[in-house]
């Protein structure tokens, strides 16, 4: 029991990370399945595309909000600061989410469906460059002083945002067309192979260059690299969690030329959960990088211990339930979708 409680905030790090990389690999999906209805021109596949997604994109979305909810709880000094400092972001995404989810309730009884069929993609563009500038508003870095943020509301657009913004892009829509060929057939499904492998090269590329960037505005993530440092063990984890990514990448390319259909959406997954594990080693323990000033670390920014510990105990009851019924809802709903018949193999 002493060894939890003394580790209460790192435990809690990786909880709000798994919520973190559960919403990626799920909602980031159905962001880049509703992107790519902007480039589709058949409105017979737009429909067969929303209708992939149209029976988990809630439950999916609910994670973004429990994520919040953690971080509001577990770390209330981050909580208050990144949202002071990324509110513009923030707004960006909510608009995004807005615009999805209205398209999604009037398409089937609308008349001006092609309408619909354009928000449902703006707004999923919305909601992925709204996280894709708040990701690149955090790693750059944030000007904090006196335990507030301390800079301008503009801070978060730069060059840095927004080639983190261009990766978030890129990355969903790796994720939403793995989707699709694991869900559809034909040539739906022929088109996503290709666009699968261009969105894959083009999050390779980004992921390259945002490893580079962010250690050279964070001397400590170039440290590690170079094993400087008191312990050798951050910098093998970070270049065990980088091999890693590259298997994943290869695995994934390899997948996608031998036309599997479930494997590229797996190694998509694992690609995403080895790149943000080793990119949160590099950083690891800051978690508001800044600028100008110390980073604010984990147990610097973490709730009391009675809250940690009350949080955690409601967790553990709660999160078995979630994932049963959220694994649930996936088997209900498997199988390829169709453009007459909806659902096969349920």
């Amino acid at each position: 029991m002493d060894a939890i409680n003394a580790n209460l905030p790192t435990i809690w790090l990786f909880l709000v990370g798994f919520f973190l990389l559960y919403y990626v690999v799920t909602d980031g999906a159905d962001l880049g399945v509703g992107m790519l209805t902007l480039v589709t021109r058949n409105s017979e596949e737009k429909k067969v595309m929303m209708d992939s997604i149209h029976s988990i994109w809630h439950g999916n979305q609910t994670w973004i909000v429990i994520l919040g909810g953690m971080l509001f709880g577990a770390f209330p000094l981050f909580y208050s600061i990144v949202l002071s400092a990324l509110y513009i972001p923030f707004i960006v995404m909510l608009f995004g989410f807005i615009f999805r989810g209205v398209a999604f309730e009037f398409y089937d009884n609308a008349e001006w469906k092609p309408v619909w069929l354009v928000s449902f993609g703006v707004g999923s563009l919305l909601a992925t460059l709204g996280q894709g500038f708040a990701l690149g508003g955090l790693l750059g870095g944030i000007s904090v002083q006196s335990d507030s943020f301390a800079g301008h509301p503009d801070d978060w657009l730069n060059g840095y945002s927004a080639i983190a913004a261009a990766g978030v892009v890129a990355g969903y829509i790796m994720l939403g067309a793995a989707y699709l060929v694991a869900r559809t057939e034909g040539p739906l499904q022929e088109r996503s192979f290709r666009l699968a492998s261009a969105a894959g090269f083009a999050t390779a590329l980004i992921s390259a260059v945002i490893y580079f960037a962010t250690s050279l505005l964070h001397p400590s993530m170039a440290g590690k690299w170079l094993f400087r440092g008191e312990s050798v063990w951050p910098s093998l984890f970070l270049y065990f969690f980088l091999f890693l990514t590259l298997g994943a990448f290869a695995m994934y390319f390899r997948s996608l030329l031998r036309k599997r259909q479930l494997a590229p959406l797996v190694w998509n997954w694992l690609v995403v959960i080895f790149s943000f594990t080793g990119l949160s080693i590099g950083l690891y323990p800051a978690m508001i990088p800044s600028v100008g000033a110390a980073a604010l670390t984990v147990e610097e920014v973490a709730a009391s211990p009675t809250t940690l510990r009350f949080m955690l105990v409601v967790t553990l009851i709660l999160l078995p339930i979630i994932l049963t019924y959220t694994s649930y809802s996936y088997w209900i709903f498997r199988g390829k979708i169709t453009r007459d018949e909806g659902y096969e193999n349920r």
